[in-house]
């Protein structure tokens, strides 16, 4: 388990966060340009190691976060912590009206899109919901399995 200093530099190491003291020695750690109501990326991150990292509804961490969408940062290491904090800041930096689409072809000619839209990524076929995802590195696994490439 990492010591609350060490999860304290991997935080800070992201400009973008702001660091708020808080009762009993803990810390939140802010994102001032999230496009949400919600700007506490890290809450309470406390001297004995607990800690909590803001992920809302992301399907990748959905068996981990509580029903307020934070993820218990206790026993993560260095990697883990940083990955989660980049998806915490990717997700609150996200306008959720804005969806990302690629279109992907198979050397059949068939054509499928991978959709980012509502915290998932999901594979359609002619507008009908294949597959959904809680990363695109997964969705870009399936797809190239399936014998597809990026237009």
């Amino acid at each position: 388990m990492l010591t609350f200093e060490q999860k304290q530099k991997i935080i800070e190491s992201f400009p973008q966060l702001a660091k708020k003291e808080i009762s009993l020695n803990r810390v939140n750690y802010h994102f001032e340009g999230s496009l949400h109501e919600k700007t506490i990326v890290v809450e309470k991150l406390h001297p004995n190691g607990n800690g909590f990292v803001y992920v809302g509804d992301l399907l990748k961490y959905q068996t981990e976060a509580n029903d307020k969408g934070l993820v218990n940062i206790r026993d993560y290491n260095e990697s883990e912590v940083r990955e989660i904090v980049e998806d915490a800041i990717f997700y609150l930096s996200e306008d959720p009206d804005q969806p990302i689409e690629e279109r992907w072809r198979s050397k059949e000619g068939t054509t499928i899109e991978l959709v980012y839209e509502k915290r998932s990524w999901n594979v359609y076929f002619q507008q009908n919901l294949e597959e959904s995802f809680g990363t695109r590195e997964a969705a870009v696994s399936y797809l190239k399995e399936e014998g597809f490439n990026k237009e």
